[in-house]
């Protein structure tokens, strides 16, 4: 733990151009609120403290952020960064102090690692990152004299043309800076256009005092921050062709990754094989040599190696097995195991299911709360009806049981090992091991029943 180092991150904001009542730090960047994306960076820096500023929906933040190594403070009054870290001030142990917007969701933890070793480096009493990006304004403009001393900081809407022209080097709203610098918040003024007190007016502050103040280049999409619906996408983007560049290192196969999703939670082994329109979402893992086809879309579940998902399949909150086949258009539901080798055919739906070692499932049939054994063989049309209108009950299907078309199986129901169930079966008792079981009314066949049918219909006709 870096006992010296308190992490202040700002969250605290309006997010007006969100257009949300959704507060705008919770806003997911890939399937992550970006708070949570800037927590997770400042977090390898092992910080003795974190300090989250809060303001704008307050409890919605803490109720979503729950984590117990956070300390919350609340601005009651949104009087800007400079009131934000004042109101910070007291929860600050001594040392030094990083602080981070909350909308920052691209910061990398290395960029803020090598900040705080330059920072220590040199002594400064205040470092910050900077970049130079000129498709990118609203930025504050970073002041240096001739001999490139930093001077101060304006923000963007209050910088005059003059100024913009000369100073192209801009403000990354990343600071580092030890407690001693925290003194000199109390000297600065409110803006008077804005009402708010602005972070940025410490380093005008500081330099005239002589101590030392330092801003280091970094790339200007880190620290790219979000005012908008539009620019929660861009970032979103960026984030998303970062992650699928990192896994395309590690070995992993994307047929055309513009049009995949994967958030920065998934895990995919090598050898595996991704084709286009495909999700991958939440607490993922996909083993290796599998092969994902287009379509696909899979949510906070565990796929093993050699597994095979073919199209338009949703798996969720599931785990699948080694060597199992997935689909096509089928719907793996949350609390489903699909077992070694089994297949998962066409149109089929499994709930809260746990399918044995070689089982087939292979098309048009829905499996709900049941235990199904290996090597069992599930016909076209099979369903188990595990909802009476009030409760649910379980099916058992043992090992061996070779189940034929079109049957209902009404739970709760047990049927025993190497059992059979005879096609268009509805059962409702348990069927004993290595027994048929067969429901259905003996075949009856009417002659000439076409022919009598057309007669009456004339009938009718002369009625």
């Amino acid at each position: 733990m870096n006992m010296n180092l308190t992490v202040v991150i700002l969250a605290a904001g309006l997010g007006k151009r969100m257009k949300s009542e959704t507060p705008k730090v919770l806003h997911k960047a890939l399937g992550k609120p970006m708070l949570q994306h800037v927590i997770d960076a400042v977090r390898t820096l092992k910080p003795s403290k974190t300090i989250v500023v809060i303001g704008n929906g307050a409890e919605q933040v803490r109720e979503q952020i729950d984590d117990s190594r956070l300390t919350f403070v609340l601005q009651k009054k949104l009087l800007g960064t400079g009131d934000a870290l004042s109101v910070a001030k007291k929860e600050i142990k001594k040392g030094t102090v990083l602080v981070v917007n909350g909308d920052c969701p691209l910061i990398r933890a290395q960029t803020l690692k090598n900040l705080l070793t330059k920072h220590r480096r040199q002594n400064h009493m205040l470092s910050f990152l900077s970049f130079v990006d000129n498709t990118m304004p609203g930025y504050g403009r970073i002041f240096r004299d001739d001999n490139g001393r930093v001077t101060g900081i304006v923000e963007d809407k209050h910088a005059t043309s003059d100024e913009k022209n000369k100073f192209n080097e801009l403000n990354g709203g990343v600071y580092v800076m030890e407690t001693e610098a925290l003194d000199f918040l109390s000297m600065i003024k409110k803006n008077r256009s804005s009402g708010e007190y602005y972070l940025t007016d410490i380093i005008g502050i500081i330099s005239k005092t002589g101590k030392g103040i330092e801003a280091y280049e970094c790339p200007s999409e880190e620290i790219r921050g979000v005012n908008s619906r539009k620019e929660l996408y861009e970032i979103s983007n960026i984030l998303n062709k970062r992650t699928i560049s990192n896994l395309m290192t590690k070995g992993v196969t994307f047929i055309e990754p513009n049009t995949t999703l994967v958030h920065v939670s998934v895990s995919i082994g090598k050898d595996t094989i991704i084709y286009p329109n495909t999700y991958f979402e939440g607490n993922t893992s996909i083993g290796r040599n599998c092969t994902i086809y287009p379509g696909a879309r899979i949510c906070d579940s565990a796929i093993g190696n050699e597994v095979t998902v073919k199209d338009n399949s949703l798996i969720v909150e599931s785990m699948i097995k080694d060597r199992a086949s997935i689909g096509p258009c089928a719907h793996v539901r949350p609390s489903s195991v699909i077992g070694l080798d089994a297949k998962i055919g066409n149109f089929v739906e499994v709930k809260k299911a746990n399918i044995g070692k070689g089982t087939k499932v292979s098309h048009l049939t829905y499996l709900g709360d049941a235990r199904i054994g290996p090597g069992v063989n599930i016909g076209a049309g099979t369903i188990t009806c595990n909802y009476d209108g009030r409760n649910k009950y379980e099916t058992v299907i043992e090992s061996g049981v070779f189940i034929g078309s079109d049957s209902q199986l009404i739970a709760p129901v047990t049927i025993g090992k190497n059992a059979f169930v005879a096609a268009g079966s509805t059962i409702t008792d348990n069927v004993p091991s290595g027994a048929l079981a067969i429901s259905r009314t003996k075949q009856k066949n009417i002659e000439n029943w076409n022919k009598r049918k057309k007669i009456s219909k004339g009938n009718r006709k002369k009625l």
